[in-house]
This record gives structure tokens, C-alpha cells and sequence, in this order.
């Protein structure tokens, strides 16, 4: 699973701010290139404005240059594995459509391929060029 992905996003989630919730998040998404960015869940009190861990880990690895990612791993302190909401495959869609899914919760860990989560994703003029 890569040992160094699942530390990181343990890290960053101990981070999180989620006073609303109380349900901390950690993501970390490895590059093409083998750089790795995380991210952690930040809610809002008006919680449309709450920003999932692995949107904070895209938006961190494009200000840091990188476009095209193989694989994002998910962490929570309780509960099962979960797989990322709709608007997280969306944004993960746009970036790595062949992306690997790795979700380690309190007590197991689930894999998909992105393509399972969202089958057809969104797309204004078809493929991002070099992302498949």
C-alpha cells in the first residue's frame, strides 16, 4: 500500500479541524512522479464551505506543480473505510482518471479503481490531454 502514503495522511489527520464533526481525515496523494501531497479535512461552521482532505490534497499538489496522480490513500481514526464523496472523485477525475482508491479506516482497508467510484465523469471537452 506504501508505507509512507499511509503515514503521512495518519499524520495530517491528527491536523484536521473538525470541531463540528469530530470525524478527522487525512489523505495522501502520490504523484506520477513519486512526490507525495497531503491533506486534511478543514469544516466550516456553515458547512457547505467544508473542504474534504483529499480536495485539500489536490489543491496542494497543483500549487506545487503536479497534475497527474497514480494513487490517493484515505485515512480515518473510526469507523470503517469510506470511499470519497461525489465531489472528491469529480476533482480526483480531472487529475487521475486511472487513479488507485485506498481507504484505511479503524478496522479494515478498501481498494477501488477511480473508474468504479465514478464511472463517467464529468468532462467539458472530453480527456485532459496525458491523463490517461
Amino acid at each position: 500500500m506504501g508505507d509512507r502514503l499511509l503515514e503521512m495522511a495518519r499524520e495530517v489527520m491528527a491536523r484536521a479541524h473538525a470541531p463540528y464533526s469530530g470525524y478527522r481525515v487525512g489523505a495522501a496523494l502520490e504523484a506520477m512522479d513519486g512526490r507525495i501531497f497531503a491533506g486534511c479535512n478543514v469544516e466550516n461552521a456553515s458547512s457547505g464551505l467544508t473542504i474534504c482532505a483529499e480536495r485539500v490534497a489536490v489543491g496542494t499538489a497543483v500549487a506545487a506543480g503536479a497534475r497527474v496522480f497514480r494513487r490517493v490513500l484515505i485515512v480515518t481514526e473510526r469507523g470503517p473505510a469510506v470511499a470519497p464523496c461525489g465531489a472528491c472523485r469529480q476533482v480526483l477525475a480531472e487529475f487521475g482518471p486511472a487513479l488507485e482508491v485506498v481507504s484505511v479506516g479503524a478496522n479494515d482497508e478498501r481498494r477501488w479503481s477511480l473508474a468504479e467510484l465514478l464511472p463517467e465523469p464529468f468532462r467539458l471537452n472530453g480527456p485532459r490531454k496525458g491523463s490517461e
